[in-house]
């Protein structure tokens, strides 16, 4: 892997991957930049900067950590390639072209489902206040000033008091009955990634407060599962306005959470303000 002056590696080139777009498009609540552009993250208890530079995405990942980071990133997978058959309706192109740039990241199953548990019925910069007290409290230190997303063991210990730093509400008993789910052995997450995708979306139901939205963006997020569609509020706008009113996700095949994420992005940058004037960053996600 080639590397630059600066700092660190060229981990691809800013057609490949959109930092912006895949890091804002809705699907992780743990990078945010600063006021030049790099953003600042964690993964599985590795913690990295990356940056886009010269039309090249440039990273401070260790000699030994660049695999991981590629997987990560998805980076060995042709996403130009599978979008090609995103042609129809006309609006799903529009989506696709709009969206080009966007990886979709292979986050740790647990901190997937625990961060859609909070983000039910929330807002972003509310959801990632969340996660963030929930990780300086509960994780250990990582480079950068950053923090491990706590396991579920540490977490199925605690008591909704324990969480009330967080100000997550009711979320609380949900984080807690997933984390003792999870922690217990109840519910092996790996497994679930073998799983025909229906039967593992029954079984990730069986958590109180994961309903069909946070069951699909686990599994697309948590999961790679890139056969799931999750639908919210911007989906159920996009669809009714935009396709068919039969068009079942299905059609667009083993990587319709690709197409979704195109179509979200593009719907919620092009949404209109919402009616109590709050900016894109505060809209609800349910």
């Amino acid at each position: 892997m080639r590397t630059t002056e600066k700092t660190g590696y060229v981990l691809a080139s800013a057609e490949e991957l959109d930092l912006i777009k895949t890091f804002e498009c809705g699907q992780c609540f743990r990078w945010n930049a600063d006021e030049s552009g790099v953003y600042s993250g964690a993964a599985c208890g590795k913690a990295l900067k990356i940056w886009e530079e010269d039309g090249r995405i440039i990273c401070s990942a260790k000699n030994e950590d660049v695999p991981f980071w590629r997987y990560y990133f998805d980076l060995d997978v042709d996403y130009k390639e599978k979008s090609l058959s995103f042609t129809e309706p006309s609006y799903l192109k529009k989506c696709s072209d709009f969206g080009a740039g966007i990886r979709i990241l292979r986050q740790e199953p647990w901190e997937a489902l625990c961060s859609f548990i909070i983000s039910q019925c929330n807002n972003i910069p509310r959801i990632k206040k969340i996660i963030s007290t929930l990780c300086e409290i509960y994780g250990e230190k990582l480079d950068y000033g950053l923090y491990s997303f706590p396991a579920a063991e540490t977490l199925a210990v605690l008591s909704e008091k324990d969480l009330a730093p967080l100000r997550c509400g009711y979320r609380a008993a949900y984080i807690l009955d997933a984390a003792r789910t999870v922690g217990g052995g109840s519910l092996d997450l790996e497994a679930l990634s073998d799983m025909p995708s229906e039967e593992a979306f029954v079984k990730i139901k069986q958590i109180q407060g994961v309903g069909d939205k946070v069951a699909n963006c686990f599994m697309l997020y948590g999961l790679h599962r890139m056969d799931r569609f999750p639908i919210d509020v911007w989906m159920k706008r996009a669809l009714k306005e935009h396709f068919p009113k039969d068009f079942d996700p299905a059609v667009l095949g083993s990587y319709a959470g690709l197409a979704q994420q195109y179509i979200f992005y593009y719907a919620r940058t092009h949404g209109n303000v919402t009616d109590h004037g709050r900016s894109k960053e505060d809209r609800i996600f349910c």
